[in-house]
């Protein structure tokens, strides 16, 4: 069973960090009804949706996968690279601590969650404003004791990495080439991004559905032309907060009862 842990938006998103878009002003209820169209695909998408309650102090908390990366195995709890974030992991821990075992970045590594792309058991982690060399490698110690395969890469004019490249099946990844080059991720069928659309790569895939975002039609359609079902949801104003599909929740396998 897929279990997706989401965060309501906050009332202070306004105040988001923002590092490489301009500030525009965000509509809460518009943020909010399209956040709850999102939780609604992911539900009919075969995910049970654990929604935990807004965090008023705490503008960026909606976008929980930089607080947690979800492997089989363990939950690290990473250290956020903006320091206003680090009170959002708390609550997370306490999400999370039923179905895994926890591990954490600590003092003075930084790690985001949207750093970090698993595939099978190769993890690629950007090296970015928000994940350091420290932060990497504490992961990588914990990774490491669990059979995966961590190596770093440098992420260039976006956010994160996943800001830059997701995967659409097991062996399949949507990237945009001015960012990540595809042989920074070898082994793996790589589609491009429509250059008009450098954003669109963040895709969120869910039981053989892919999840894009509805600003990006060049790119789902080339989505749909290599054959892939997908779904489109409007996130307009998250992503004014520098957020994406893939931020706005956590998945975790978890055993039927």
């Amino acid at each position: 069973m897929l279990h997706a842990i989401t965060r309501a938006v906050s009332p202070a998103i306004v105040d988001c960090e923002l590092t490489h878009l301009e500030r525009t002003p965000i509509d809460l209820e518009v943020a909010r009804s399209q956040h709850a169209a999102y939780e609604a695909t992911i539900a009919d998408l075969g995910a049970r949706v654990q929604q935990l309650p807004a965090e008023p102090d705490l503008p960026d908390s909606v976008f929980v996968e930089d607080v947690a990366v979800v492997l089989d195995e363990v939950a690290i709890i990473t250290r956020p690279g903006a320091a206003s974030r680090r009170g959002e992991r708390t609550t997370i821990e306490e999400a999370l601590a039923p179905h895994r075992h926890l591990a954490r970045i600590g003092t003075p590594g930084t790690l985001d969650g949207g750093d970090v792309l698993v595939t099978g058991r190769d993890i690629a982690i950007g090296i970015s404003s928000r994940s350091d060399l420290e932060g990497i490698e504490q992961f990588r110690a914990i990774a490491v004791r669990h059979g995966y395969r961590v190596h770093a890469i440098r992420v260039r004019g976006c956010l994160h990495l996943k800001s830059a490249v997701a995967s659409v099946d097991d062996d399949t990844l949507l990237l945009d080439p001015d960012r990540i080059r595809p042989d920074d991720l070898p082994n793996r069928r790589c589609l491009t991004v429509d250059p008009r659309e450098p954003d669109a790569a963040n895709v969120l895939q869910l039981d053989g559905t892919v999840v894009a975002a509805a600003a990006f039609p060049r790119t789902v359609d080339k989505l749909a032309d290599a054959g892939h079902d997908v779904r489109v949801v409007e996130v307009s104003e998250l992503a004014k907060a520098e957020g994406a599909l893939t931020c706005c929740s956590l998945l975790i396998d978890v055993p039927q009862p």
